[in-house]
């Protein structure tokens, strides 16, 4: 059988099976009680299975080993890797690789992308971008200076009008107020700054 040689290869739980592969590949009918068992497929057995013991030794005693007689084998008549791609290879680019070649469309050279990027942010989260301890020690000295809340560094564009604000002065900067929240700032004694 020529699938036999394989039966040394195969796993020690498998071995042991090895009578009934035997006549599951010749056909003969076992005098045993047939078992429910499936001949596993190769490539779950090739980790187990060696791919190459020894090195080829194919062709070696003949001088062109292939290629006609002496000094007529050519060794890139098509050229190496993609060339020819719009030449003498354009059918197989066209078919394979529609679109390989050419440029579409203009470029761009100003884009600005995501314009309508505007994180938001409401009032009653406004103290939240600095520390309570800041907000204590502000809300200590009323006639000191008021503490300075910037929303761009904290990565929102937007003041929204949302909530209530503790009556402290405040000043907070951002590109763009709501009118609810520039009247709620401005009704607790703040400032609104707008940033480019």
């Amino acid at each position: 059988m020529a699938l036999m040689p394989l039966l040394a290869h195969l796993p020690i739980a498998i071995k042991t099976q090895r009578k009934q592969i035997g006549t599951l590949l010749t056909g003969r009918k076992s005098r045993t009680k047939p078992r429910d068992f499936q001949i596993p497929f190769l490539f779950q057995l090739s980790s187990k299975m060696p791919t190459k013991k020894t090195k080829t030794r194919k062709l070696r005693g003949h001088v062109s080993h292939g290629h006609g007689r002496i000094g007529k084998h050519r060794k890139h008549p098509g050229g190496r890797g993609n060339a020819g791609g719009m030449h003498h290879h354009r059918i197989n680019f066209d078919k394979y690789h529609p679109g390989y070649f050419g440029k579409v469309g203009m470029r761009h050279y100003h884009l600005k992308r995501n314009t309508t990027h505007c994180p938001t942010i409401n009032l009653d989260k406004l103290w939240t971008l600095v520390s309570e301890q800041t907000r204590l020690n502000y809300g200590k000295k009323p006639e000191g200076p008021a503490p300075i809340i910037d929303a761009v560094r904290a990565g929102y564009y937007k003041v929204l009008g949302k909530g209530k604000l503790p009556k402290q002065p405040v000043i907070v900067k951002a590109k763009f107020f709501s009118r609810r929240a520039e009247e709620k700032i401005k009704a607790v004694g703040g400032a609104c700054v707008l940033m480019a």
